[in-house]
Protein backbone atom coordinates (compact mmCIF):
# COMPACT_ATOMS: atom_id res chain seq x y z
CA UNK A 1 0.00 0.00 0.00
CA UNK A 2 1.51 3.60 -0.86
CA UNK A 3 2.01 5.87 1.69
CA UNK A 4 1.28 9.91 2.78
CA UNK A 5 2.46 11.71 5.32
CA UNK A 6 0.65 15.16 5.75
CA UNK A 7 2.84 17.74 7.42
CA UNK A 8 0.18 20.41 9.89
CA UNK A 9 -2.73 19.34 11.64
CA UNK A 10 -5.19 22.16 10.99
CA UNK A 11 -8.13 21.75 8.22
CA UNK A 12 -6.24 21.84 5.47
CA UNK A 13 -4.31 19.27 6.53
CA UNK A 14 -6.65 17.14 7.76
CA UNK A 15 -8.99 17.93 4.39
CA UNK A 16 -5.69 16.45 2.64
CA UNK A 17 -5.82 13.19 5.08
CA UNK A 18 -9.21 12.53 4.42
CA UNK A 19 -8.96 12.53 0.79
CA UNK A 20 -6.27 10.26 0.67
CA UNK A 21 -7.87 7.29 3.01
CA UNK A 22 -10.85 7.83 1.69
CA UNK A 23 -8.89 6.33 -1.89
CA UNK A 24 -7.58 3.88 0.34
CA UNK A 25 -3.95 5.12 1.39
CA UNK A 26 -1.82 4.70 4.43
CA UNK A 27 -1.70 8.27 6.06
CA UNK A 28 0.02 9.79 8.70
CA UNK A 29 -0.25 13.22 10.16
CA UNK A 30 2.43 15.23 11.57
CA UNK A 31 2.17 18.01 14.09
CA UNK A 32 4.91 20.13 15.67
CA UNK A 33 2.12 21.00 18.52
CA UNK A 34 1.38 18.83 21.03
CA UNK A 35 -2.39 18.53 19.83
CA UNK A 36 -4.25 18.65 16.54
CA UNK A 37 -5.73 21.86 15.12
CA UNK A 38 -4.90 23.94 17.91
CA UNK A 39 -5.88 27.48 15.29
CA UNK A 40 -8.83 25.53 14.40
CA UNK A 41 -9.82 25.41 18.03
CA UNK A 42 -8.75 29.20 18.68
CA UNK A 43 -11.13 30.03 15.55
CA UNK A 44 -14.22 28.71 17.46
CA UNK A 45 -13.78 30.24 20.24
CA UNK A 46 -15.85 32.88 19.13
CA UNK A 47 -18.40 30.76 17.20
CA UNK A 48 -16.69 28.81 14.39
CA UNK A 49 -17.85 30.66 11.26
CA UNK A 50 -17.32 28.23 8.65
CA UNK A 51 -18.27 29.49 5.67
CA UNK A 52 -20.64 32.04 4.03
CA UNK A 53 -24.21 31.38 2.36
CA UNK A 54 -23.96 33.90 -0.69
CA UNK A 55 -23.91 33.90 -4.48
CA UNK A 56 -20.77 32.13 -6.16
CA UNK A 57 -19.42 35.38 -8.01
CA UNK A 58 -19.59 36.80 -4.59
CA UNK A 59 -18.36 34.41 -2.60
CA UNK A 60 -15.01 34.11 -5.30
CA UNK A 61 -14.39 37.91 -4.97
CA UNK A 62 -13.36 37.85 -1.66
CA UNK A 63 -9.99 35.79 -2.77
CA UNK A 64 -8.98 38.91 -5.12
CA UNK A 65 -6.47 38.12 -6.94
CA UNK A 66 -6.42 34.35 -6.19
CA UNK A 67 -10.06 33.87 -7.58
CA UNK A 68 -9.78 32.60 -10.62
CA UNK A 69 -6.77 29.99 -9.52
CA UNK A 70 -9.14 29.29 -6.52
CA UNK A 71 -12.02 28.68 -8.58
CA UNK A 72 -12.32 25.44 -9.74
CA UNK A 73 -11.69 24.38 -6.28
CA UNK A 74 -14.13 26.23 -4.63
CA UNK A 75 -16.74 24.84 -7.24
CA UNK A 76 -15.63 21.11 -5.61
CA UNK A 77 -15.76 22.23 -2.55
CA UNK A 78 -17.67 25.53 -1.65
CA UNK A 79 -19.63 26.73 1.28
CA UNK A 80 -22.87 24.00 0.34
CA UNK A 81 -20.40 21.06 0.30
CA UNK A 82 -18.86 23.10 3.65
CA UNK A 83 -22.21 22.70 5.80
CA UNK A 84 -22.90 18.86 4.17
CA UNK A 85 -19.78 17.68 5.05
CA UNK A 86 -20.15 19.63 8.65
CA UNK A 87 -23.61 17.66 9.09
CA UNK A 88 -22.00 14.41 7.79
CA UNK A 89 -20.07 14.72 11.12
CA UNK A 90 -22.76 15.15 13.11
CA UNK A 91 -22.60 18.86 13.26
CA UNK A 92 -25.72 20.61 12.27
CA UNK A 93 -25.17 24.05 10.86
CA UNK A 94 -27.17 27.77 10.36
CA UNK A 95 -27.05 30.56 8.57
CA UNK A 96 -27.04 34.17 10.44
CA UNK A 97 -28.83 36.94 8.97
CA UNK A 98 -25.43 38.30 7.37
CA UNK A 99 -24.84 34.85 5.31
CA UNK A 100 -22.70 33.61 7.78
CA UNK A 101 -22.80 29.68 8.62
CA UNK A 102 -21.65 28.31 12.40
CA UNK A 103 -22.42 24.64 14.01
CA UNK A 104 -25.36 24.73 15.69
CA UNK A 105 -22.97 24.36 18.94
CA UNK A 106 -21.46 27.66 18.06
CA UNK A 107 -17.60 25.95 18.77
CA UNK A 108 -15.00 24.22 16.92
CA UNK A 109 -14.54 21.24 19.45
CA UNK A 110 -17.38 18.93 18.94
CA UNK A 111 -16.67 19.22 15.26
CA UNK A 112 -13.22 18.65 15.39
CA UNK A 113 -13.49 15.62 17.71
CA UNK A 114 -15.61 13.72 15.45
CA UNK A 115 -13.65 14.87 13.07
CA UNK A 116 -10.77 13.05 14.29
CA UNK A 117 -12.35 10.14 15.19
CA UNK A 118 -13.97 9.66 11.39
CA UNK A 119 -10.31 9.71 10.58
CA UNK A 120 -8.86 7.62 13.18
CA UNK A 121 -11.44 5.12 12.59
CA UNK A 122 -10.25 5.18 8.95
CA UNK A 123 -7.13 4.21 10.17
CA UNK A 124 -5.14 7.99 10.15
CA UNK A 125 -1.88 7.58 12.10
CA UNK A 126 -1.66 11.00 14.34
CA UNK A 127 2.18 11.98 15.63
CA UNK A 128 2.12 15.04 17.67
CA UNK A 129 5.31 16.92 18.45
CA UNK A 130 7.03 16.22 14.89
CA UNK A 131 8.32 19.04 14.15
CA UNK A 132 8.98 19.23 10.26
CA UNK A 133 12.88 19.88 9.78
CA UNK A 134 13.22 19.87 6.01
CA UNK A 135 14.60 16.92 4.02
CA UNK A 136 18.06 14.96 4.10
CA UNK A 137 18.18 13.32 0.65
CA UNK A 138 14.35 11.86 -0.51
CA UNK A 139 13.53 11.87 3.46
CA UNK A 140 11.77 13.68 5.78
CA UNK A 141 13.35 15.03 8.72
CA UNK A 142 11.55 15.74 12.22
CA UNK A 143 12.49 16.62 15.28
CA UNK A 144 10.18 14.52 18.10
CA UNK A 145 10.56 13.88 21.82
CA UNK A 146 12.57 10.91 20.74
CA UNK A 147 14.71 12.48 18.51
CA UNK A 148 15.89 13.02 14.98
CA UNK A 149 13.18 10.72 12.71
CA UNK A 150 13.50 9.89 9.41
CA UNK A 151 10.79 8.46 6.63
CA UNK A 152 10.40 8.32 3.24
CA UNK A 153 6.74 8.65 1.83
CA UNK A 154 5.48 8.27 -1.59
CA UNK A 155 3.54 11.28 -1.22
CA UNK A 156 3.79 14.03 0.97
CA UNK A 157 1.41 17.17 1.93
CA UNK A 158 2.69 20.15 3.11
CA UNK A 159 -0.20 22.13 5.31
CA UNK A 160 1.85 24.03 7.61
CA UNK A 161 0.02 27.41 7.69
CA UNK A 162 0.89 30.96 7.10
CA UNK A 163 3.03 33.16 9.37
CA UNK A 164 0.70 33.79 12.50
CA UNK A 165 -0.05 33.10 15.69
CA UNK A 166 2.90 30.99 16.03
CA UNK A 167 2.07 29.83 19.56
CA UNK A 168 -0.40 28.00 17.87
CA UNK A 169 1.68 26.09 15.61
CA UNK A 170 2.24 28.59 12.32
CA UNK A 171 5.12 30.49 12.12
CA UNK A 172 5.97 30.24 8.80
CA UNK A 173 9.69 28.60 9.43
CA UNK A 174 9.13 26.33 6.71
CA UNK A 175 9.57 29.38 3.52
CA UNK A 176 13.38 29.30 4.01
CA UNK A 177 13.24 25.08 3.97
CA UNK A 178 11.38 25.79 0.77
CA UNK A 179 13.15 28.69 -0.69
CA UNK A 180 16.08 26.35 -0.40
CA UNK A 181 14.98 23.52 -2.88
CA UNK A 182 13.75 26.21 -5.04
CA UNK A 183 10.23 26.59 -4.71
CA UNK A 184 9.62 30.59 -4.91
CA UNK A 185 7.94 32.16 -1.71
CA UNK A 186 6.58 35.30 -1.29
CA UNK A 187 7.05 37.72 1.43
CA UNK A 188 4.83 36.97 4.27
CA UNK A 189 2.31 40.15 5.53
CA UNK A 190 -0.12 40.45 7.79
CA UNK A 191 -3.63 39.83 6.54
CA UNK A 192 -6.96 40.53 8.52
CA UNK A 193 -5.08 42.53 11.27
CA UNK A 194 -6.07 45.32 13.78
CA UNK A 195 -5.04 48.70 12.25
CA UNK A 196 -2.77 50.95 14.53
CA UNK A 197 -4.28 54.29 15.24
CA UNK A 198 -2.49 57.02 17.56
CA UNK A 199 -5.43 57.93 19.42
CA UNK A 200 -5.18 61.31 21.76
CA UNK A 201 -6.29 60.70 25.51
CA UNK A 202 -9.29 61.81 25.55
CA UNK A 203 -10.55 58.25 23.33
CA UNK A 204 -9.26 56.72 26.15
CA UNK A 205 -13.48 56.46 27.52
CA UNK A 206 -14.39 54.77 23.99
CA UNK A 207 -11.41 51.76 24.50
CA UNK A 208 -13.77 48.48 23.79
CA UNK A 209 -16.39 50.63 22.59
CA UNK A 210 -18.18 48.87 18.81
CA UNK A 211 -18.36 50.81 15.98
CA UNK A 212 -21.85 50.12 14.21
CA UNK A 213 -23.70 51.41 11.58
CA UNK A 214 -20.17 53.27 9.86
CA UNK A 215 -18.58 52.05 6.50
CA UNK A 216 -14.54 52.13 6.95
CA UNK A 217 -13.14 52.79 3.34
CA UNK A 218 -9.15 52.17 2.06
CA UNK A 219 -8.09 52.02 -1.60
CA UNK A 220 -10.82 50.58 -3.40
CA UNK A 221 -12.45 48.73 -0.36
CA UNK A 222 -15.36 49.70 1.48
CA UNK A 223 -16.55 47.53 4.36
CA UNK A 224 -19.60 48.06 6.67
CA UNK A 225 -19.08 45.08 8.86
CA UNK A 226 -18.51 45.44 12.61
CA UNK A 227 -15.14 46.92 14.46
CA UNK A 228 -14.05 47.57 18.02
CA UNK A 229 -12.23 50.87 18.96
CA UNK A 230 -9.36 50.03 20.97
CA UNK A 231 -6.21 51.53 23.09
CA UNK A 232 -3.75 50.25 19.70
CA UNK A 233 -6.50 50.82 16.81
CA UNK A 234 -8.69 49.30 15.70
CA UNK A 235 -9.75 45.57 15.17
CA UNK A 236 -12.37 43.52 14.04
CA UNK A 237 -14.03 42.24 11.01
CA UNK A 238 -15.10 45.65 9.71
CA UNK A 239 -11.90 46.96 9.39
CA UNK A 240 -9.97 43.41 8.51
CA UNK A 241 -10.83 43.72 4.67
CA UNK A 242 -9.12 46.57 4.32
CA UNK A 243 -5.69 45.01 5.29
CA UNK A 244 -4.14 44.49 1.42
CA UNK A 245 -4.84 48.10 0.87
CA UNK A 246 -3.75 49.28 4.58
CA UNK A 247 -0.41 47.20 3.67
CA UNK A 248 0.19 49.01 0.54
CA UNK A 249 0.05 52.92 2.38
CA UNK A 250 -3.30 53.27 1.51
CA UNK A 251 -5.48 55.97 3.54
CA UNK A 252 -7.77 55.11 5.08
CA UNK A 253 -11.39 57.06 6.14
CA UNK A 254 -14.86 56.24 8.30
CA UNK A 255 -18.30 57.25 7.18
CA UNK A 256 -20.51 58.19 10.15
CA UNK A 257 -23.69 57.82 8.18
CA UNK A 258 -23.17 55.46 5.95
CA UNK A 259 -26.83 55.50 4.65
CA UNK A 260 -27.28 59.37 3.71
CA UNK A 261 -25.72 61.00 0.80
CA UNK A 262 -24.06 64.60 1.61
CA UNK A 263 -26.69 66.32 0.19
CA UNK A 264 -29.28 64.26 2.44
CA UNK A 265 -27.32 64.35 5.48
CA UNK A 266 -26.06 68.08 4.95
CA UNK A 267 -30.17 68.92 5.37
CA UNK A 268 -30.76 66.91 8.30
CA UNK A 269 -27.69 68.95 9.71
CA UNK A 270 -29.66 72.61 9.03
CA UNK A 271 -30.41 75.00 11.91
CA UNK A 272 -28.30 74.56 14.81
CA UNK A 273 -29.49 77.02 16.80
CA UNK A 274 -28.07 77.47 19.69
CA UNK A 275 -27.09 73.85 20.89
CA UNK A 276 -23.40 72.86 20.94
CA UNK A 277 -22.21 71.21 17.98
CA UNK A 278 -22.19 67.69 19.59
CA UNK A 279 -25.43 68.44 21.38
CA UNK A 280 -26.97 69.51 17.64
CA UNK A 281 -25.55 66.31 15.97
CA UNK A 282 -27.04 63.72 18.89
CA UNK A 283 -30.00 65.01 18.02
CA UNK A 284 -30.05 65.29 14.62
CA UNK A 285 -28.05 61.69 13.61
CA UNK A 286 -28.88 60.50 17.10
CA UNK A 287 -24.76 58.95 16.63
CA UNK A 288 -23.79 56.92 20.00
CA UNK A 289 -21.26 58.75 21.46
CA UNK A 290 -18.24 56.50 20.29
CA UNK A 291 -18.99 57.94 17.19
CA UNK A 292 -19.34 61.84 18.73
CA UNK A 293 -15.77 60.74 19.98
CA UNK A 294 -14.37 59.85 16.80
CA UNK A 295 -16.09 63.10 15.08
CA UNK A 296 -14.51 65.17 17.09
CA UNK A 297 -10.96 63.17 17.23
CA UNK A 298 -10.55 62.36 13.54
CA UNK A 299 -12.78 65.83 12.47
CA UNK A 300 -11.61 68.47 14.66
CA UNK A 301 -12.38 71.29 14.23
CA UNK A 302 -15.48 70.56 12.82
CA UNK A 303 -16.86 72.80 10.76
CA UNK A 304 -20.30 74.39 11.75
CA UNK A 305 -21.62 75.25 7.73
CA UNK A 306 -23.80 72.28 7.07
CA UNK A 307 -22.73 71.08 3.75
CA UNK A 308 -18.92 70.98 4.83
CA UNK A 309 -19.97 69.37 8.23
CA UNK A 310 -21.97 66.84 6.26
CA UNK A 311 -18.24 66.02 4.04
CA UNK A 312 -16.31 65.88 6.75
CA UNK A 313 -18.21 63.02 8.82
CA UNK A 314 -18.72 61.45 5.21
CA UNK A 315 -14.77 61.00 5.08
CA UNK A 316 -13.37 61.71 8.28
CA UNK A 317 -9.50 60.92 7.70
CA UNK A 318 -7.89 58.21 10.31
CA UNK A 319 -4.34 58.89 10.79
CA UNK A 320 -3.57 55.12 10.69
CA UNK A 321 0.02 53.62 11.13
CA UNK A 322 0.06 50.37 9.39
CA UNK A 323 -1.49 47.04 10.41
CA UNK A 324 -0.65 45.61 13.66
CA UNK A 325 2.22 43.11 14.17
CA UNK A 326 1.87 39.68 12.00
CA UNK A 327 2.21 37.38 14.72
CA UNK A 328 -1.29 38.46 16.04
CA UNK A 329 -3.11 38.85 12.75
CA UNK A 330 -5.76 36.34 12.31
CA UNK A 331 -4.08 35.52 8.87
CA UNK A 332 -1.38 36.48 6.34
CA UNK A 333 -0.59 36.87 2.99
CA UNK A 334 2.22 35.69 1.10
CA UNK A 335 3.23 32.26 1.00
CA UNK A 336 4.18 29.99 -1.62
CA UNK A 337 3.27 31.72 -5.06
CA UNK A 338 0.64 30.10 -6.91
CA UNK A 339 3.02 29.50 -10.00
CA UNK A 340 5.19 27.26 -8.33
CA UNK A 341 2.21 24.90 -8.26
CA UNK A 342 0.63 22.53 -10.61
CA UNK A 343 -3.11 22.32 -10.88
CA UNK A 344 -3.31 19.51 -8.38
CA UNK A 345 -1.49 21.74 -6.06
CA UNK A 346 1.99 19.85 -6.34
CA UNK A 347 5.50 21.52 -5.92
CA UNK A 348 6.91 21.74 -9.42
CA UNK A 349 10.38 21.68 -8.28
CA UNK A 350 9.64 18.64 -6.08
CA UNK A 351 7.46 15.95 -7.64
CA UNK A 352 5.33 14.11 -5.36
CA UNK A 353 4.96 17.24 -2.86
CA UNK A 354 1.54 19.01 -2.70
CA UNK A 355 0.95 21.97 -0.70
CA UNK A 356 -2.20 23.52 1.28
CA UNK A 357 -3.69 25.91 2.80
CA UNK A 358 -2.91 29.04 4.30
CA UNK A 359 0.97 28.09 3.32
CA UNK A 360 -0.26 29.21 -0.14
CA UNK A 361 -0.04 32.79 -1.62
CA UNK A 362 -3.80 33.72 -1.34
CA UNK A 363 -5.66 35.71 1.50
CA UNK A 364 -9.49 36.53 2.12
CA UNK A 365 -11.14 38.10 4.73
CA UNK A 366 -12.39 36.77 7.65
CA UNK A 367 -16.22 35.93 7.37
CA UNK A 368 -16.09 32.30 6.32
CA UNK A 369 -13.83 32.56 3.31
CA UNK A 370 -10.24 31.54 5.20
CA UNK A 371 -11.69 28.21 6.51
CA UNK A 372 -13.65 27.43 3.20
CA UNK A 373 -10.51 27.86 0.96
CA UNK A 374 -8.33 26.04 3.39
CA UNK A 375 -10.66 23.38 3.54
CA UNK A 376 -11.02 23.18 -0.36
CA UNK A 377 -6.95 23.27 -1.06
CA UNK A 378 -6.40 20.64 1.32
CA UNK A 379 -9.44 18.39 -0.25
CA UNK A 380 -7.44 19.34 -3.92
CA UNK A 381 -3.62 18.63 -2.90
CA UNK A 382 -5.16 15.41 -1.48
CA UNK A 383 -6.90 14.33 -4.05
CA UNK A 384 -4.09 15.13 -6.27
CA UNK A 385 -1.73 12.79 -4.25
CA UNK A 386 -3.90 9.95 -4.35
CA UNK A 387 -3.71 10.08 -8.05
CA UNK A 388 -0.25 10.68 -8.07
CA UNK A 389 0.05 7.45 -6.27
CA UNK A 390 -2.10 5.67 -8.70
CA UNK A 391 -0.06 6.73 -11.60
CA UNK A 392 3.30 6.76 -9.96
CA UNK A 393 3.42 3.83 -7.76
CA UNK A 394 6.11 3.14 -5.24
CA UNK A 395 8.46 0.55 -6.56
Amino acid sequence: MATAWVIGGGPAGLMAAQALTDAGHAVTVAEGKPSIGRKFLMAGKSGLNLTKDEAADAFAAAYGGAADRLAAMLAEFGPDAVKAWADGLGQPVFTGSTGRVFPVAMKASPLLRAWLAQLSGQGVVFRTRWRWAGWDGDALVFDTPGGTERVTPDATILALGGASWARLGSDGAWADILRARGVPVTPFGAANAGIVVPWSAHMAPQFGAPLKAMAFRAGDVTSRGEAVLTASGLEGGGVYPLSPAIREGAAMTVDLCPDLDETALAARLAGQGKDSLTTHLRKRLRLPPVSLALAQELGRPLPRDPAALAATLKALSVPHRGLAPMDGAISTAGGVALGALDDGLMLKAIPGTFCAGEMLDWEAPTGGYLLTACFATGLQAGRAAARWLRTDPPS
